[in-house]
């Protein structure tokens, strides 16, 4: 989805580029590689740099769509409450809301998946509780606060109706219709947000790999060879295509770690307890 934007915001009169969006795809993939062959200290340094310029980035932009619109802001929630508790969406939009809203949930936030875990659990601390705390404000900050603001803004411009836009794309429109250029702001954002999130990913899945098949130097490089590869592919995939298999997997990720969490869930209680008497 990202070198989609991308294609369609830079490259919008380049017709090999946005047939070819595998281009895209092979510099990020580039751009990864240098980055997580380094290891988990060398992803480190880089997301937080990152990950708060992003943030900043899109959220300062979501702000200055929301000032131009501030009039429509009531009228915008208002929307809102009206479709998810009205009559006729709650009796025909119940299995939506179930398959939809939870499967756009997890991909957002991640959370009850159990990947987000791995990387905390890198984190040299006497006091694994604090990690959970972390971990209980990254949906929050994603999710209520990133999320909700981009709701707004589809909503307070209308770009949600009477057009074949989705995605990405949607957001974009509603970002050009306060000043034109908004929507290259818009595309370095989803590029920073695809590069870092895939940065994680790839730490995810190569402490998962090295846990299947050994933690050897070859292990370690071979997957991660295995992940750029597969980060040109992804970037030639249609988003449908790409959306179905994460949701997916997402969801044989989240069976197994809901069970766990749960047997868990007396001995989580009792170190909480014990770090709050603290």
């Amino acid at each position: 989805q990202a070198a989609s934007q991308v294609s369609d915001v830079f490259f919008n009169n380049n017709s090999y580029i946005q047939s070819n969006t595998w281009i895209i795809g092979l510099f990020m993939a580039i751009a990864v590689g240098v980055v997580i062959i380094g290891g988990i200290t060398a992803i480190g340094r880089v997301a937080e740099i990152l990950v708060p310029f992003m943030c900043g980035i899109y959220m300062i932009a979501g702000f200055v769509i929301i000032f131009f619109h501030y009039k429509y802001i009531p009228q915008a929630i208002f929307s809102i409450l009206d479709g998810a508790v009205s009559p006729d969406s709650i009796k025909g939009g119940i299995a939506g809301v179930i398959l939809q809203g939870f499967q756009r949930a997890s991909f957002s936030n991640e959370a009850g998946i159990g990947s987000a875990p791995i990387a905390h659990a890198a984190v040299k601390t006497n006091e694994p509780i604090t990690q959970g705390m972390v971990g209980l404000l990254e949906p929050f900050i994603d999710t209520v606060v990133v999320c909700t603001m981009t709701a707004l803004i589809i909503v307070i411009s209308k770009t949600y109706t009477g057009n074949d836009l989705n995605g990405i794309a949607i957001t974009s429109a509603a970002f050009a219709q306060v000043i034109s250029w908004f929507p290259y702001v818009l595309a370095i954002a989803v590029l920073l947000f695809a590069y870092a999130t895939m940065l994680s990913w790839s730490y995810y899945g190569s402490k998962s790999w090295n846990y299947l098949f050994g933690a050897s130097k070859f292990s370690d490089l071979s997957f991660k060879f295995i992940f750029c590869c597969f980060t040109i592919i992804g970037s030639s995939m249609t988003l449908d295509n790409v959306v179905v298999f994460s949701d997916a997997m997402i969801f044989a990720m989240a069976i197994p770690n809901i069970v766990g969490l749960y047997v868990m869930a007396n001995e989580i209680k009792v170190d909480l307890k014990a770090y709050l008497k603290r």
